[in-house]
């Protein structure tokens, strides 16, 4: 079990149909799969009085983010679309705020910050202040994708001061370049991030030292 706390945040980043489903636009290989693991880390941290953020990619139909518009990705998680909303079965608590990200069409990949792609302008989310005045020290981030919108927010968490851990089995990567996700961990992990696990390592017992 994760070790939750009431000055804990739990991150529950862009669980969305585009990026989870595999019909998606911009599917990420497996995420439908961390889908039940998100939720079991959703219900224990409420049971132990965290608190528990969720994010959304929230685009226009045109944005330089889009590769139609001049940027990289599919078009993806226009607002008010099936691609948008949350995986049918993620189970979002009715009083979790939602951070929406690049609604007037910024690059949103941290659940922090946002950047205009025409001016490289940093834009703060709502998150930050909603944590501080919570009194919220610690995040836990977990979601899609590990290469992209996870290592985002780690790194601006711990830029923001807070205590970051990164859950390695409630997230997946899109690996563009094969090893892009466990490239992804390792910087977070240097930059001071604790990776962990929802269901700690079984540690080998020591070996019954041989008679003499």
């Amino acid at each position: 079990m994760t070790d939750f706390r009431p000055g804990t945040a739990l991150i529950v980043v862009d669980v969305q149909n585009d990026f989870a489903d595999p019909g998606g636009s911009l599917y990420v290989p497996a995420g439908e799969q961390v889908v039940a693991t998100v939720n079991g880390q959703i219900a224990e941290a409420r049971a132990a009085g965290s608190h528990v953020v969720l994010t959304q990619d929230w685009h226009p139909e045109h944005t330089p983010h889009f590769a139609q518009d001049g940027g990289v990705w599919p078009v993806h998680c226009v607002r008010d679309t099936w691609g948008a909303a949350f995986h049918p079965d993620l189970v979002v608590p009715d009083d979790a705020p939602v951070i929406r990200k690049g609604m007037n069409g910024e690059d949103g990949y941290s659940a922090f910050t946002m950047r205009d792609p025409t001016t490289g302008e940093v834009i703060p989310t709502a998150l930050d202040p909603l944590l501080k005045e919570a009194h919220v020290d610690e995040v836990i981030v977990i979601g899609l994708a590990t290469d992209y919108c996870i290592k985002a927010t780690v790194l601006d968490a711990i830029e923001l001061g807070y205590r970051a851990r990164l859950l390695q089995d409630a997230v997946a990567a899109v690996d563009l370049k094969e090893g892009d996700g466990n490239a992804a961990i390792e910087t977070v992990r240097d930059a001071g991030c604790e990776i962990g696990w929802t269901v700690p390592t079984r540690r080998r017992s020591p070996a019954t030292p041989r008679p003499a």
